[in-house]
């Protein structure tokens, strides 16, 4: 018999029966709390699915085109674009001839109208606009991905709720860019219920 050997017995045994503890143990905890979140969970808590309503792609695309052809009549070169409540881009048109530019400068407006507006009952970037004072920095907010502090774009709500925003860019000023916005608003509004 080697002399090493039979001490070393004992201890892993010992070991082997601490594991066997520490695994019983935690076992025993894990089923205590899936237990507790089970008994704890009621109706109320059980309902953590969101509805939430967005346009159609159609009636994204009738406003926006609606947007773009309103300014057209009146000589602007404009691209009209619709942003969701998740910022996505829902849909965009650039009119014929409107600059490279405009497409940002349109879905940042709507970005900006859903994203920093919609959530204080505010309808419009320029009112978004109106409440940072004309500052330029707006306590770092300009700095941020897509917001354009400028006139432009509307809110589009169904049944009181904001689901999206319309934003125009290209006309020559902020007031004629959310005129026609507000022409692709009016396109869809009575069928936002």
């Amino acid at each position: 018999m080697a002399i090493g050997k039979k001490p070393c017995m004992p201890v892993l045994a010992a070991e082997d029966k601490r594991e066997n503890s520490i695994i019983k143990t935690f076992n025993i905890t894990s089923l205590l709390c899936a237990v507790s979140i089970a008994a704890l969970a009621t109706p109320a808590q059980a309902q953590t699915v969101l509805t939430t309503h967005r346009l159609s792609a159609a009636m994204a695309s009738e406003a926006v085109a609606a947007a773009v052809a309103s300014c057209a009549t009146k000589g602007y070169k404009v691209t009209a674009s619709i942003i969701d409540t998740d910022g996505v881009v829902q849909a965009m048109l650039r009119g014929d001839g409107a600059s490279m530019t405009m497409p940002g400068a349109a879905r940042d407006k709507a970005y900006t109208a859903i994203m920093l507006g919609a959530s204080r009952g505010e309808d419009s970037s320029a009112a978004v606009a109106k409440r940072m004072g004309g500052n330029t920095s707006a306590g770092g907010l300009a700095k941020l991905p897509h917001i354009l502090l400028l006139p432009g774009a509307l809110v589009i709500r169904s049944g009181g709720e904001a689901i999206a925003a319309i934003g125009v860019g290209g006309a020559p000023g902020g007031d004629h860019d959310e005129a026609c916005a507000k022409a692709g608003l009016d396109k869809i509004a009575d069928r936002l219920k």
